[in-house]
């Protein structure tokens, strides 16, 4: 039995149903409405449930299903579910890119917790940017909250073969721009690739902040590794729904146990599973929203000295249907050993070295010891230089290894659609020397930072049997792609950064070793060519757009917007994230 904290009288939602006053009649007899008696709410936690289900995200295709097994838990629990649609950012869908919507998620889910009467809040997501946008949302409230992550779909099939998502999509496509393959193994692929609900099955975006917020405490133990399809993922969810009701009688919040060693554990553990480079600028806009100061220089300061010991791919072996037989991410995390803090405090009331104290490696070729590690340091590496003053990225894991150092002149392209028009021209003056260089792809020039950072291999060069050069721009990149990608390239070429400035044929060196990233170029050529550059027309005139370009960040702050962070010293409006008032 949970130690209570708090008396009905003391809920939040008290103030909505519980108050003798005309405001209470209303709101209980719309309850009523709705077909509920007093016996089912009144002096019971309510508890919100911010569903991300859509038809146009396939990863929650099963959500409308676990919702119930949510609900049920919290039943079971004695609570009082009630179900609130968020948006949905469907990773497969939505243009030019989630990542422009994941600040209006994290509003919309800020303000559905503040303005309706919720006592705890379980948040359901895990395509890619869900997971960042209901997690900043909820800390900004911090009530109660758990999340329930939406699991990794199926292994894809083609011929006998195991087909990865995001990552098998590139390698196919490449051979069948080479002319390696026909249209109709094209297609064979495209029908096998994506058999199930749920999240990529590599360790993409969507498997690695989930884990992170697993690590962080979120959601409960082994809760980020079991495959959406599994019967033992709607187990999860029901006793997500029994801890929420407990979580707010305990009066425990996000807020009572995140701490900076909470996200260096996080950190620590994107390291060690190979993770998506994406986790850079989400962790660092949660650590902000939850008052914990992480930078780039953190990044790379756990990079040197953490193994990556999970084998997936893009940057391994196996993918997450594999990792969740071998133990999941408990025995990946007690793998890990004295390099994960276990002191740190979690949503179900225990430290997180208490919750994988029991935990197995069921095969160590998924799950590495630290004696045997795919890499023994450097799964990310953070790049500064006159290119990127503020900070660059890159995987090298994910990269072929004779190019961690390497110098050549770079091909330019000034936007996207100059890319598409140009990169398969037969005439196209690049060699596997070249250096590609994108601009206009960043928080603003893109806008919302697409996953256009694995720029492709130009045709005349796939022919030639080129799979991976140097690329570079202020993009980011699919956590299932691979390739010497240099990404999130800081200040962005659309705000004036060194990456505007770069002209073709300039030489461009790549030392992840020296962790550099620099154009041979001077001073005083640069200052000229600056002088010359004029700043681009902005992509929005009205709405969400406007606000978007106004006020976000750079990819070295999270690209969250500069009037969400807890220190905003901009015009003061009204009382701050006050609650609002119940007349």
């Amino acid at each position: 039995m949970t130690e209570r904290k708090k008396k009905p009288e003391d809920l939040r939602s008290h103030r909505w149903y519980g108050v003798k006053d005309l405001r209470s009649f209303g709101h209980r007899s719309r309850t009523a409405q709705m077909g509920f008696s007093r016996a089912d709410y009144l002096g019971k936690p309510v508890i919100a449930i911010l569903n991300t289900w859509s038809d146009m995200n396939s990863c929650h295709t099963h959500f409308k299903q676990r919702v119930e097994e949510v609900k049920r838990g919290v039943w079971q629990a004695g609570g009082f579910p009630v179900e609130i649609p968020a948006m949905s950012l469907g990773e497969a869908f939505q243009k030019p890119t989630t990542m422009l919507y994941r600040n209006l998620l994290a509003m919309e889910a800020e303000e559905l917790i503040r303005s309706y009467p919720a006592d705890g809040v379980v948040l359901m997501g895990g395509c890619d940017k869900t997971t960042p946008g209901l997690v900043m949302g909820a800390l900004a409230m911090n009530l109660p909250t758990i999340f329930v992550p939406a699991g990794p779909m199926l292994r894809g099939d083609y011929r006998g073969q195991v087909l990865g998502s995001g990552s098998d999509s590139w390698k196919y496509w490449a051979e069948l721009r080479a002319g390696n393959i026909s249209e109709g193994d094209w297609q064979e692929v495209e029908d096998g690739i994506a058999r199930s609900a749920g999240t990529c099955m590599t360790m993409g975006t969507a498997s690695t902040m989930t884990s992170a917020a697993e690590v962080l405490g979120l959601t409960l133990p082994g809760a980020s590794s079991i495959p959406a399809v599994d019967s033992r993922h709607a187990m999860m969810a029901t006793h997500t729904g029994r801890r929420i009701v407990d979580m707010v009688w305990e009066d425990l919040k996000p807020l009572d146990f995140l701490t900076a060693s909470s996200f260096d554990n996080a950190v620590t553990a994107v390291l060690g599973l190979g993770g998506s480079t994406n986790a850079i600028v989400h962790l660092i806009a949660m650590a902000r929203r939850a008052g914990v100061p992480l930078d780039l220089a953190r990044f790379d300061e756990l990079a040197r000295g953490t193994p990556v010991i999970a084998n997936l791919r893009p940057g391994g072996k196996y993918l997450m249907e594999d990792f969740y037989y071998a133990g999941g991410l408990r025995a990946f995390l007690k793998e890990m050993g004295p390099l994960i803090d276990g002191s740190q405090r979690t949503c179900n009331g225990q430290t997180l070295g208490r919750n994988i104290e029991d935990a197995q490696t069921f095969n160590a070729d998924v799950i590495r010891p630290r004696s045997e590690a795919l890499l023994e340091g450097g799964g990310l590496a953070v790049l500064r230089g006159n290119l990127a003053p503020a900070g660059a990225v890159i995987k090298p894991a994910a990269m072929e290894p004779h190019l961690r150092r390497h110098t050549g002149p770079a091909l330019v392209f000034s936007n996207y659609d100059d890319l598409a028009a140009r990169i398969d021209a037969p005439d196209l003056p690049v060699t596997k020397d070249s250096v590609i260089v994108l601009q206009s792809a960043g928080p603003q020039g893109a806008p919302g930072m697409p996953e256009w950072g694995q720029l492709p291999i130009p045709q005349k060069l796939l022919k030639q049997g080129v799979r991976d050069m140097v690329r570079i721009s202020d993009a980011r990149m699919s956590g299932t792609s691979y390739g010497a990608c240099v990404l999130h390239v800081t200040p962005e070429s659309h705000v004036g950064g060194p990456l505007a400035l770069v002209r073709d044929g300039d030489l461009v060196t790549l030392d992840v070793d020296a962790r550099r990233i620099d154009m041979a170029v001077s001073d005083e050529e640069l200052e000229r060519r600056r002088a010359e550059w004029r700043k681009p027309i902005p992509k929005f005139s009205r709405g969400y757009g406007v606000m978007f370009l106004k006020h976000v960040q750079q990819a070295d702050t999270g690209c969250d917007f500069d009037f969400l962070a807890p220190d905003y010293a901009g015009e003061e409006i009204g009382s701050g994230k006050g609650e609002p008032e119940i007349h």
